[in-house]
C-alpha cells in the first residue's frame, strides 16, 4: 500500500482492501490503540480489560468474521454529556470494544488513501496536526493583515451528515465492495439511548473511531473550494474560521459557504455564524476567545475547568488529600499546557485561590469543623504554603515561569509568587540561560 500510495493506483481507485483490514497484525495494532484510549464498555458491557484477557481468540474471531462477511456491528450506547455553560447536552456514541477495534483497523487502511489529498487548511483529526497548529495559523493570518473573520458553525454536523452523499465521496477512491459495505454498516448501526433503540438515517456518531475521518471526507470539497478561490480558511473538524482582508471579502466568503452548505444538505447555525472585525470585535475558535488582538480562554473553557475540578474536590471524596491533589494537578497541568499562550495572567490567581478553597472545604469536613465557622480561618490553618508543600500546581507561578523566559516548566508544585516562588523563577531562568 505504501508503494502504491507513492506511485498511485490505476484511476486513483482502490479495489482490494478488505484483506488488509482483517489482517491479524492490523487488528492487533488496532486494539493497542483502543486500549491506549482507555474508553468505557459499550452495550455488551465488555471492558477493554475483559477483551484483552482473550485477545488472540477475540481478534482471531473478528478476522474470520470479516473474511467471511459474517461480521455485524453491535449497537452503539448513546450517552448525553453536558455542554459547559449551557443547559444543552452533546450526544456521544460509545461502540463496543470489539467494534472500536474493527473501526480502528479499517481507519488504519483507508486513512492514508484520503489523507494524501486533504487540503492544507484542515487540521482536525489528522496525523501530525492538531489544535495548536490551527491556532498558530490563525495567529499568523491575523498578524499578516487579515482583519475580518467569518466565524462559522455547522449546526449538529456529526448527526446530520447525509449518508448517500458521503458514500459517493468515499466511492471516488474505494471500489472494494466489502469495505464499502463495512462503512455503511457503521453508519447505520443501531443506537441504544436509554430504553429506546433506533437506526440512524443520517450522521456519523461522535465517539465512533471512524467518524472523524468520515467527517473530514465530507468537508474536504469545501476545503478545496475555499483553497481554489484563494480564501484563507482554518478548519478543525466542523469548527472553522475564514480570515479576510476586508469586510467585502468576508461577505463574499460567507455567501460561498452558505451556498455550499445548502448543496451539501447541511445547515449553518444562525446564531453562531457571523462576521467580526478582529481589531474591535471578538470571535471564538477551539476554546479560545480572540478579542482586540488578544487571545484568551473563552468563558466556557474556564467553566469547564471549574466543573472538572469541582467533580474531583467534593467534600465526600474518600481519597487521601495527596491523591486528590495529584488528580487535580493532572487537570491543571493539561489545561495550562493548552491555554498557556493566551493573554490571561490576571485570572490565574483567581483560579488558584478557588482551587485551594475547594481543598480547604475537604479539610474542614475531615477535621469536623463547621463550614461556616471554620472557613473564615481555614486559610490560616492551611495557608498557601501548605498546598505548595503538597505540590499543588499553580497556574500563576507557571505563567510567571514562561514570562521570565523559561522554555520548559520544572515541577512547580504550588509555590506562591511571594518569597521562594519568585526566587525559584529567577534560579530556573539562570539555569536555562546557562544551558543546564
Amino acid at each position: 500500500m505504501l508503494t502504491a500510495l507513492e506511485q498511485g493506483v490505476k484511476g486513483g481507485v482502490w479495489f482490494s482492501l478488505m484483506d488488509k483490514v482483517y489482517n491479524l497484525s492490523n487488528l492487533q495494532g488496532a486494539f493497542l490503540k483502543v486500549r491506549a484510549n482507555r474508553g468505557v464498555a459499550g452495550c455488551d458491557h465488555q471492558s477493554v480489560t475483559m477483551y484483552e484477557e482473550r485477545l488472540a481468540a477475540n481478534n482471531g474471531e473478528l478476522s474470520e468474521q470479516l473474511r467471511t462477511d459474517e461480521y455485524r456491528p453491535q449497537k452503539i450506547r448513546r450517552v448525553h454529556i453536558p455542554k459547559p455553560g449551557s443547559r444543552e447536552t452533546r450526544p456521544l456514541g460509545i461502540p463496543t470494544v470489539r467494534d472500536r477495534t474493527v473501526q480502528t483497523a479499517l481507519r488504519n487502511v483507508i486513512e492514508p488513501i484520503f489523507e494524501r489529498n486533504f487540503a492544507q487548511q484542515s487540521y482536525g483529526f489528522r496525523p501530525g496536526r492538531g489544535c495548536k497548529d490551527a491556532l498558530r495559523r490563525v495567529d499568523e493570518l491575523l498578524k499578516s493583515g487579515y482583519r475580518y473573520v467569518v466565524d462559522a458553525d455547522l449546526k449538529g454536523y456529526f448527526d446530520t451528515i447525509p449518508h448517500e452523499a458521503l458514500m459517493t465521496l468515499v466511492e471516488k477512491k474505494i471500489a472494494d465492495g466489502r469495505v464499502l459495505k463495512l462503512i455503511r454498516a457503521f453508519l447505520t448501526q443501531g443506537v441504544m439511548d436509554g430504553m429506546e433503540t433506533w437506526t440512524p438515517t443520517r450522521g456519523s456518531p461522535q465517539g465512533a473511531v471512524i467518524s472523524p475521518l468520515l467527517s473530514n471526507i465530507y468537508l474536504d470539497p469545501l476545503d478545496h473550494l475555499m483553497e481554489e478561490a484563494g480564501i484563507e480558511m482554518v478548519r478543525y473538524a466542523d469548527d472553522f474560521v475564514i480570515l479576510c482582508r476586508s469586510r467585502e471579502e468576508a461577505k463574499e466568503a460567507l455567501t460561498r459557504i452558505r451556498s455550499w452548505t445548502v448543496q451539501a444538505d447541511l445547515k449553518l447555525h444562525p446564531d453562531k455564524t457571523h462576521i467580526a472585525a478582529a481589531n474591535s470585535e471578538s470571535f471564538e475558535f477551539l476554546g479560545y476567545l480572540f478579542s482586540k488582538g488578544r487571545r484568551m480562554p473563552r468563558k466556557k473553557s474556564i467553566n469547564k475547568l471549574r466543573e472538572t475540578i469541582r467533580s474531583k474536590t467534593r467534600r465526600t471524596n474518600g481519597h487521601s488529600l495527596q491523591i486528590i491533589i495529584e488528580d487535580v494537578d493532572r487537570t491543571l497541568r493539561g489545561w495550562f499546557e493548552y491555554f498557556k499562550h493566551g493573554s490571561f495572567k490576571t485570572t490565574y490567581g483567581g483560579l488558584d485561590g478557588w482551587t485551594r478553597r475547594r481543598l480547604r472545604r475537604i479539610l474542614l469536613k475531615r477535621h469536623k469543623l463547621r463550614r461556616h465557622s471554620g472557613l473564615g480561618t481555614a486559610h490560616h490553618r492551611w495557608p498557601n504554603k501548605f498546598f505548595a508543600d503538597h505540590r499543588l500546581f499553580s497556574l500563576e507561578v507557571a505563567s510567571d515561569f514562561l514570562i521570565s523566559g523559561v522554555r520548559s516548566l520544572p515541577d512547580l508544585g504550588g509555590n506562591s509568587l511571594s518569597g521562594g516562588g519568585l526566587r525559584r523563577i529567577g534560579v530556573a531562568h539562570q539555569y536555562e540561560r546557562r544551558g543546564k
